[in-house]
């Protein structure tokens, strides 16, 4: 039977803020990048394969520190840019930065694949940056603005019982805003499809030549990185910081991955059919206790048989 631990004995929370103000954050993100290494060492794609989404999630800072990341007069917070690897299932860059900067800041700085297949919203609406990885032959899937024309278009034809609603092949408009010229002069492709909730979509790629419900799909697996930040929330309890310096909130963000590639590779290590949401809450429920991680499959209950179990999980549908 475990016994609480003494108040006396038990270090402050000011201990740890004070701490994470002046530990060097590398420490934690150089051993993330040491660990991804371990989790895709057996993994051999070509990269035409490697899809990768992009995007970030918003993170509320309140109290004495958080001045770095004022965002308004009442309101401070940061964000979390991470690009996902929904074939490997985590993660393989972070960045973190204040909440009042635009996503497509960090993005520039990220490195880029050549050949992969990038996908991500309307926050990175950026000629430029499209151009930059249109000319390492990455694939783009993203959207389009309302107001945005597609120049010059025609029509290509649709295949039968599609969800797709036009497909066409244009150009962009010459200047992003009125000082800037576009350097993404190639041709792109518009493919419109409707939502399930009645939205119409239009999606945006410089790939011409691949089936247009295939870039809508892959567009559709954005969803999977949204899971991934609200597990990160939920689970791993990024949404309550023990320090709320920018070093301190760094560390906390490069710790949390940390934890999910362990879970992840203790996941596949099990080699056990649930979700890794389900393993993840057995983990929680038994981690004060010294057991064998193969174990752990005993008290797990039968696999769903909806595939689509952790979708529902998470309000999904």
């Amino acid at each position: 039977m475990s016994h609480p631990i003494p108040r006396h004995v038990r270090p402050r929370r000011s201990t740890f803020a004070d701490a994470n103000r002046y530990r060097s954050p590398l420490v934690f993100s150089g051993l993330f990048q040491h660990m991804l290494g371990m989790a895709t060492r057996a993994v051999r794609r070509k990269m035409g394969d490697v899809v990768l989404l992009v995007d970030s999630t918003s993170l509320h800072l309140a109290g004495i520190g958080t001045q770095w990341a004022r965002f308004s007069a009442e309101v401070c917070g940061a964000k979390a840019h991470v690009v996902y690897d929904p074939d490997l299932g985590h993660p393989v860059y972070h960045a973190v930065s204040a909440a009042n900067v635009n996503d497509i800041t960090p993005a520039k700085q990220m490195p880029i694949e050549p050949g992969a297949t990038y996908v991500f919203d309307l926050g990175y609406y950026d000629y430029g940056w499209w151009a930059e990885l249109d000319q390492a032959d990455c694939r783009i899937v993203t959207r389009f603005r309302t107001n945005t024309p597609l120049l010059n278009a025609r029509d290509t034809p649709r295949d039968p019982g599609s969800d797709v609603l036009s497909d066409r092949i244009g150009f962009l408009p010459a200047r992003q805003a009125k000082s800037r010229k576009n350097p993404m002069q190639v041709a792109v492709r518009e493919v419109v499809v409707m939502t399930e909730t009645g939205k119409r979509l239009r999606i945006l790629t410089n790939d011409l030549d691949a089936p247009a419900q295939e870039i809508a799909d892959l567009y559709k697996r954005r969803w999977l990185i949204e899971l991934f930040f609200r597990m990160m929330k939920q689970m791993l309890r990024i949404t309550r910081f023990l320090g709320r310096s920018e070093n301190a909130v760094r560390i906390q963000i490069a710790v949390a991955l940390i934890a999910f590639l362990v879970l992840h590779l203790l996941h596949k290590t099990t080699q056990v059919k649930h979700g890794l949401l389900e393993f993840v809450r057995l983990v929680r429920a038994n981690i004060m206790h010294r057991k064998d991680i193969r174990r752990l499959r005993e008290n797990l209950p039968p696999p769903p048989i909806d595939s689509r179990q952790l979708a529902l999980d998470w309000g999904y549908t």
